[in-house]
């Protein structure tokens, strides 16, 4: 694994601005959500204005991603992907969601997910997940992809790949009248196959108008969830795995999760609808 050293926080930058013309989520400005009590499953109608969030989400993402660099802030990957949402008139979920402070979510190395961007300077064989939501028309599309920062080393490469794999392994397992626990149980099975972690505490979730609604989608095979899913439902697969440990430690902050053992882990992430025959992406550019 690379010889990096292990990340430290950095300072943050001032609160970014969102014109005001853009509708915000009813939880901005308030400790916690209201809980979500509608229906898993969503109207035709919903489910493309989803899409029109998710394709916003997803191109604010990529345009963060060409800034990935040696040298480069990830506060400079959170305004870049800030100024694309407003741009398109859609609110950064995550801004002010619980508190949290930016609009996007820079996970690198060891970072399980929820890294804060701050001024961290990225550098030379670093792995790094952006996880991008994007709130227009009243509901939320939500995804994240783990980037190479210049030279990654083999083990740390081979890490992405796989976990890129696992989702599309996890996606071609949806099936109407199948429980969501089929998901995990793909997702281990691939992971254990070269002695990967596979995360538990934070999993994939129900979306709509709500960023996260109350189901859980499990990435490891749990007995427990056994929601049957149906056409129209909406909801996250986002498997996390890592080089060593499930288990994690959380930063002073309340948001950043770290492997235990600081060994280094990747994510990623789509929102999809069940359809009749399988499942249909909502986070595509």
């Amino acid at each position: 694994m690379s010889g990096q050293s292990l990340l430290a926080p950095g300072t943050l930058s001032p609160a970014r601005s969102v014109p005001g013309a853009i509708r915000r989520p009813a939880y901005v400005g308030k400790p916690a959500p209201t809980p979500y009590t509608g229906s898993e499953v969503q109207d035709a109608e919903t489910v493309e204005r989803m899409r029109a969030a998710g394709r916003i989400a997803a191109r604010a993402m990529e345009e963060a991603a060409k800034h990935i660099a040696p040298g480069t802030t990830t506060d400079e990957l959170d305004r870049v992907a800030h100024d694309y949402m407003c741009d398109h008139g859609a609110y950064p979920s995550t801004l002010g969601y619980r508190g949290f402070p930016k609009s996007l979510c820079t996970s690198v190395n060891e970072v399980i997910c929820h890294g804060i961007p701050d001024s961290t300077v990225l550098r030379d064989g670093d792995i790094v997940n952006l996880d991008v939501t994007a709130y227009i028309g009243g509901v939320h599309g939500d995804n994240n992809a783990t980037y190479l920062c210049g030279e990654v080393d083999e083990e740390s490469r081979l890490l992405v790949e796989r976990t890129r794999e696992a989702l599309n392994r996890a996606i071609k397992a949806v099936r109407p009248g199948r429980q969501v626990n089929i998901i995990g149980r793909v997702i281990e099975s691939y992971a254990k196959r070269f002695g990967y972690g596979v995360v538990r505490d934070f999993t994939g979730h129900g979306i709509n108008s709500s960023f996260h609604s109350g189901l859980i989608i499990p990435h490891y095979d749990s007995p427990h969830h056994t929601t049957v899913m149906q056409p129209g439902m909406t909801f996250t697969i986002e498997p996390m795995l890592t080089l060593g440990t499930h288990e994690y430690d959380m930063w002073e902050d309340g948001w950043t999760v770290v492997t235990k053992d600081r060994k280094r882990t990747a994510q990623f992430e789509h929102t999809l609808v069940v359809t009749e025959d399988g499942a249909d992406i909502l986070t595509l550019p």
